[in-house]
């Protein structure tokens, strides 16, 4: 079967014909079939990919599910529909099995309306409701624990080589489950001489070597004693200010109080920068010995 036509996707069967006329939509698997069908009885035929074109538009609608259009000779378009409507009829079978699957929404809806159902106490209870043997798995007992259906400080069993383990009568003890422990082998306790996590927090630079070498830090150097002459001028210029906003406090002329104002203001601040004198060690030392501590 050879592919060929302008359009794109499209598949004949290898026979021509003058003109052609649209049969039907069929799943691509099974045009593939129909083509070899009408192949075989001298009909020419070819499929394309089905889509619909917008006249207003002008754009090209694919189906959601993949469909060939079978186009088939003119003259013979009663005999293909009649294989296409064969093949039809053969797929029902399918699709009716398909419909006889159970209702998932309807099982799940009886399952939810159970739980909202009364059990019967003279029921038989579960697994004997449902055929299920009884019998107590046997599991390894530890020496502080029963085994499974057993008590562990009830009599040992009758019989030689040691019986199944009695089963309590219902109501009367709950079943003991076995230790991790005894199935796996590994203890799950913390070995004696093994520190948790709190202690080795609470311990943590206890072991450490103390150090050597202590520090002491020095005595804080004493406060600057104030000298006479710094006192003198700050006195100084704090009379001045006093003269110079209080004029009346001397009974004298006020422009002679303005002047000894003036004069102290300014003898106090001359004797300040005079405390501010260079320090003669500085300028006679030479500056290449280094630095000094």
């Amino acid at each position: 079967m050879s592919a060929g036509g302008a359009r794109r996707g499209r598949r004949d069967n290898g026979l021509d014909a003058s003109e052609y006329a649209v049969v039907g939509d069929v799943d691509p698997r099974v045009g593939e079939h129909l083509l070899d069908v009408l192949a075989a009885g001298g009909i020419a035929a070819y499929l394309q990919p089905s889509a619909d074109l917008n006249p207003i538009t002008r754009t090209t609608t694919v189906p959601s599910r993949p469909v060939d259009r079978l186009y088939v000779d003119r003259a013979h378009v009663e005999t293909a529909r009649g294989y296409l409507a064969q093949l039809t009829e053969e797929n029902i079978p399918s699709s009716a099995g398909a419909a006889r699957d159970p209702d998932v929404d309807a099982a799940w809806a009886s399952i939810v309306a159970g739980y909202h159902a009364e059990v019967d106490p003279a029921a038989a209870p579960w697994p004997a409701a449902e055929g299920l043997p009884t019998e107590a798995r046997e599991t390894p007992a530890s020496p502080d624990r029963g085994a499974v259906g057993t008590r562990a400080d009830g009599p040992a069993p009758d019989g030689d080589g040691g019986g199944a383990p009695t089963t309590p009568e219902r109501g009367t003890e709950p079943r003991r489950l076995p230790y991790a422990g005894d199935i796996s082998g590994i203890s799950l306790g913390r070995r004696p001489d093994e520190p948790s996590l709190l202690d080795g927090l609470d311990t943590f630079g206890a072991d450490l070597p103390d150090d050597d070498e202590g520090y002491t830090p020095p005595p804080p150097p004493p406060l600057p004693r104030v000298s006479k002459y710094a006192a003198v001028g700050v006195l100084g210029i704090v009379a001045g200010f006093v003269l110079f906003f209080f004029p009346d406090l001397l009974p004298v002329d006020r422009a002679l109080v303005t002047v000894i104002g003036f004069a102290s203001v300014l003898a106090g601040f001359v004797t300040l920068i005079w405390r501010l004198r260079p320090d003669k060690d500085d300028d006679e030392r030479d500056p290449d010995d280094g630095a000094v501590v």
